[in-house]
């Protein structure tokens, strides 16, 4: 079963170990120096898409059988990350729908954007997310719907990331007023609290799990989930948005004083540039798939993707249709009876 820890040193120590494990296997370090690397981009060492990526070292790398060494090279945002990539510094994006999305678009932070070595392909969908907004419980009695909180001062997630763009489209479709403050997530109880910001968005990971930051927000002191009210929610739905319930005694380890959250989903991926070559991201996929159950155990948010592993990948391309699918995960769905032929291959 893989355990999964949350400190900057395990991605170090995994790569190091499966190092030492290949070296001294075959008896010799100049092996060693000639395997590939696949640097794998994330966000920044407290966010929950860090962590994953450096759970899954090890099953990379076994999965490429020793041949390539797997390093996580964490980015101050999501989008970082997958400009990281797209540009030729990494071959494994961190990314969701969402980024997806404007990358094709030539949206956001992606605007007069080129990428110089290709643009990110559908690759694997790993888990949801669940956006939606929280303040302190000291002024809670002040905001009864989102909003409340058009147009003044809020912790959107650290900008650039995925949950940041969330709420873009969600102010868009709502016609509210997008107020972002930018703070370091480790500050977040002390803004809050202080009322430098007014609110701060949360998510949840598969309705469960809480970013690490979060968690430490939620040890500090009590908030309040704010949900939308019943008339921004027809609103979302309208924008083609979908509006999902989180238990919250799943996430946090008090009363947040609703009995259900109400919060707007994307799905997060690890896509690549199509130049990967194609056993490679087969063999990685057939990995997760073969490891899902495993994956569930060791952590809540992947549960969904063990319930439905090629379904998560049908719904991933499903956000965006148009997008190229690599061939790698062509081959998997294909292999699993799951291939659209209204979808495209990259080259």
């Amino acid at each position: 079963m893989l355990k999964i820890r949350t400190t900057h040193t395990l991605a170090v120590s995994a790569a190091a170990v499966a190092a030492v494990f290949t070296v001294s296997a075959i008896g010799g370090s100049a092996y060693a120096q000639e395997r590939k690397s696949i640097r794998w981009a994330t966000s920044s060492v407290d966010s929950y898409g860090y962590k994953v990526a450096a759970a899954m070292v090890k099953v990379v790398e076994e999965a490429l059988g020793g041949q390539y060494t797997v390093t996580v090279n964490p980015y101050p945002s999501t989008t970082g990350a997958m400009k990281a990539t797209m540009d030729g510094d990494g071959e494994i994006g961190y990314t969701a729908d969402v980024g997806m999305t404007q990358v094709y678009a030539g949206e956001g932070g992606f605007k007069n954007y080129t990428a110089k070595k290709g643009k990110l392909v559908h690759a694997w969908y790993a888990y949801p997310m669940e956006s939606f907004m929280a303040t302190s419980a000291k002024v809670a009695g002040k905001y009864k719907c989102w909003g409340d909180f058009s147009g003044k001062p809020v912790f959107f997630t650290t900008a650039g990331f995925m949950n940041w763009l969330n709420f873009i489209r969600i102010y868009k479709a709502l016609g509210y007023q997008f107020k972002h403050v930018q703070i370091d997530p480790k500050t977040q109880s002390d803004a809050l609290q202080a009322g430098t910001i007014a609110g701060a968005v949360a998510y949840t990971t598969a309705g469960r799990s809480l970013a690490s930051y979060w968690k430490e927000t939620d040890v500090r002191m009590d908030v309040k989930v704010i949900n939308p009210c019943p008339a921004e929610v027809t609103k979302l739905k309208a924008a083609g948005l979908a509006v999902v319930e989180v238990d919250p005694k799943l996430a946090f380890s008090k009363d947040v004083g609703v009995k259900q959250i109400q919060g707007v989903p994307i799905l997060f991926a690890y896509n690549v540039r199509p130049d990967m070559p194609e056993d490679v991201v087969y063999k990685m996929l057939s990995a997760f798939y073969k490891n899902r159950e495993s994956l569930a155990k060791a952590d809540p948010g992947f549960t969904p993707m063990a319930k439905d592993f090629v379904g998560m990948q049908v719904q991933g391309i499903s956000a965006n249709p148009d997008i190229p699918v690599h061939s790698g995960l062509a081959k998997f769905l294909k292999e699993h009876k799951a291939w659209n032929d209204k979808w495209k291959i990259a080259k």
